[in-house]
Parts: structure tokens; C-alpha cells; sequence
């Protein structure tokens, strides 16, 4: 019995040390932290931003909207400025050539009844009858952009250019239109091509762009 004893004295002893242990660790200062977790806005900040690929699906060829969008736009003030689709007509300018190049302005006009802005490049797209893309994606001048303001009435033009087939040597076609789009905009104006055959293939093949400015370029 004496032994018996002893144990239960010994395990309510035992007992009583642990709870004291825990209540004296539950009394601590607080400086251990739980381990930080990187949060998933900081860990996506790092990645690697891709374009969103607007216009496939709709029959607009994608060139012609995704180099519409000018990712160096100063943002819009409240009720936004920019010229939209709906309130501008394109036409395409008289050639200038010159050193084996040829040259268009691409003109937009504020069809509406308020001011409007332009900045940075149209989306542009050679087409055929049947709205298949031909030729290359534009490329883009290192032309600063600056921001273009069209009162009703008022264009904006953005050059094209592209190297005379007969002197680089490149495959043509003829287009049967271009498509234009504004600047940061979805839905492309369609202007008939009138001007002839335009590089599609091969050496000198590509057209390239410089940012819209104000009047015809005429």
C-alpha cells in the first residue's frame, strides 16, 4: 500500500509541474512571431504580364487591335477623353514616296459633337476580300507619342510606310481594304485599299507605323 501511494503522490506531482510549465509559457512576452506568408499580390507583381488576345474570335484580325493599344497612355480623367470607334471616320492620305519607300498617312476625324483624344498608334491590318490578314504584323516606330486633341471636325494622321516591292524584291498582294483601329480601342474602321499591291512575304516585307499627329499629313 505504502508503494502504491507513493506512485499515485508522484504522478498528481508530475502533473501539477506540467500545468505550471504551460502557464508560464503561456505568459511570455509575445515576441515570437508566426511564420510570414508572401502574399499572392506580391508574388504576381514578379511575373511576367502577357497581352490579352482581344479581337480573336470576333473576324477582326488580331494585329489590328493589339497594336492599337498604347501602353504608355496617360490615363483619362474622369468621363474619359478618348476618341472611340463610333465617333470617328478613317480614310487613307495620298502616297508620298521617297528612297524606295512608300508612304500614307492614315487619317482619323472627330465625327462627334464633343473633343476628343488621340494617343499613340492605330491597329492596322492588310485584308483581303474575304477579311484574311495578309502580310506581317506592323511594326512600331521609337517615335515619343503624344497626345493628339480632335475637336468636332479635326484629324489626327499616323504614318505607314512600307519598302517598294520593285526595288526589296518582296511578294505582294492587293489588298482589298485596310483595317484601322484607334488607339486603345476594339472595333476597327475598314477603309477600301486603292493604292495597289503592298509587301506580304519575304525580304523588306514588313509595314511600319509612327504615332498619330495633328492634321492630314497631307
Amino acid at each position: 500500500m505504502t508503494n502504491r501511494s507513493l506512485d499515485v503522490r508522484r504522478a498528481a506531482l508530475l502533473a501539477i509541474s506540467v500545468a505550471t510549465i504551460a502557464l508560464l509559457a503561456g505568459c511570455g512576452d509575445g515576441t515570437a512571431s508566426a511564420p510570414s506568408t508572401e502574399s499572392s499580390t506580391t508574388a504576381s507583381a514578379t511575373g511576367t504580364a502577357t497581352p490579352s488576345d482581344s479581337g480573336t474570335g470576333s473576324g477582326v484580325p488580331t494585329d489590328a487591335v493589339s497594336n492599337s493599344l498604347t501602353p504608355s497612355a496617360p490615363p483619362s480623367p474622369a468621363g474619359g477623353t478618348r476618341c472611340h470607334t463610333s465617333e470617328l471616320s478613317a480614310s487613307v492620305g495620298r502616297n508620298d514616296p521617297g528612297a524606295g519607300q512608300e508612304n500614307f498617312p492614315v487619317v482619323l476625324t472627330n465625327e462627334s459633337s464633343r473633343a476628343c483624344t488621340l494617343h499613340g498608334y492605330p491597329g492596322t491590318a492588310f485584308v483581303d476580300a474575304s477579311g484574311k490578314q495578309l502580310g506581317p504584323d506592323p511594326e512600331r516606330s521609337a517615335t515619343e507619342p503624344e497626345t493628339v486633341k480632335l475637336a468636332p471636325g479635326q484629324s489626327a494622321w499616323a504614318g505607314l510606310s512600307f519598302a517598294n516591292p520593285e526595288v526589296s524584291g518582296a511578294g505582294t498582294a492587293t489588298p482589298a481594304a485596310l483595317l484601322v483601329t484607334p488607339p486603345d480601342e476594339e472595333d476597327p474602321l475598314k477603309v477600301t485599299w486603292k493604292a495597289g499591291e503592298v509587301p506580304v512575304s519575304g525580304n523588306e516585307s514588313s509595314v511600319r507605323l509612327i504615332p498619330f499627329s495633328p492634321g492630314t499629313g497631307a
